[in-house]
C-alpha cells in the first residue's frame, strides 16, 4: 500500500539519531499526531553522499521557521541510526542540523511513501507534509541528482498551515505568507484576475 495526497497516513515508527541531544530514540506518527504536530518527512538517498548534505544543510537553515509553524522535521534514509551519527560528526555541512534523523534500513516507510528504489535499496528525494490529523497534504519527489529548495518547503508549509486554519480559502501560485488568498465561489468563475487585483 502506498499513501497518496489527500489520504490518511497509517502509523509508522522508525529508530532515530537525535543530533540536538546526541542520542538515539524513536519517532512515530501516532505520537506526533497526539502532540498535534505537523510532520515533515524529507527522504534522501544515503549518508556520505554528495547532494544529500547540501540539502540537509539548507533544511537546517529553515528548521527554526518550520518549528514555529508547529512542524516536526524528520530526515529519512535507508541508513542506520549509527551511520547517521557518524555522518553528522564527519560532514561539516551538517554542523547546524538539529532535526531528527530517522533510519529506515528495511525500506518499509520509504515504500509507504512510494520513494523506495528496489534496484538500489535507496530512497529517492521525497518531501511529504502530513497535517496534525494525519492527512498527507503535500508530496514532492525528485530523482537522485536534483537537490531540493528549503525555501519552497517553507512556503508550502506556511500555505498548508494557513489553509488548515482557513479551509474555505485557497492559495494561488507563488503565494507567500501575508499575500492575498482566494475564496472560491460562483462569482469568481472566470474572474480570478479581478479577485486577485481588487
Amino acid at each position: 500500500m502506498m499513501v497518496t495526497v489527500g489520504s490518511n497516513v497509517p502509523n509508522f515508527e522508525m529508530e532515530t539519531y537525535e543530533p540536538a541531544s546526541r542520542d538515539f530514540g524513536k519517532v512515530s506518527l501516532a505520537k506526533l499526531m497526539k502532540a498535534k504536530k505537523w510532520t515533515i518527512l524529507v527522504f534522501y538517498p544515503a549518508d556520505f553522499t554528495f547532494v544529500c548534505p547540501t540539502e540537509l544543510a539548507d533544511l537546517a537553515e529553515k528548521h527554526d521557521a518550520l518549528k514555529k509553524l508547529g512542524a516536526e522535521v524528520i530526515s529519512v534514509s535507508t541508513d542506520t541510526k549509527y551511520a547517521h551519527l557518524a555522518w553528522k560528526d564527519a560532514e561539516k555541512l551538517l554542523a547546524k542540523v538539529k532535526f531528527t534523523m530517522a533510519a529506515d534500513p528495511t525500506g518499509t516507510v520509504s515504500r509507504l511513501f512510494g520513494v523506495y528504489d528496489e534496484a538500489s535499496g535507496l530512497a529517492l528525494r521525497g518531501t511529504f507534509l502530513i497535517n496534525p490529523q494525519g492527512t498527507l497534504v503535500s508530496s514532492e519527489v525528485n530523482f537522485y541528482n536534483v537537490g531540493r529548495n528549503a525555501d519552497e518547503l517553507l512556503r508550502k508549509m506556511e500555505a498548508n498551515s494557513h489553509l488548515l486554519a482557513h479551509p474555505d480559502e485557497a492559495c494561488p501560485a507563488r503565494w507567500t505568507k501575508g499575500d492575498k488568498t482566494l475564496t472560491p465561489n460562483e462569482k469568481m468563475v472566470g474572474k480570478v484576475f479581478e479577485a486577485l487585483n481588487d
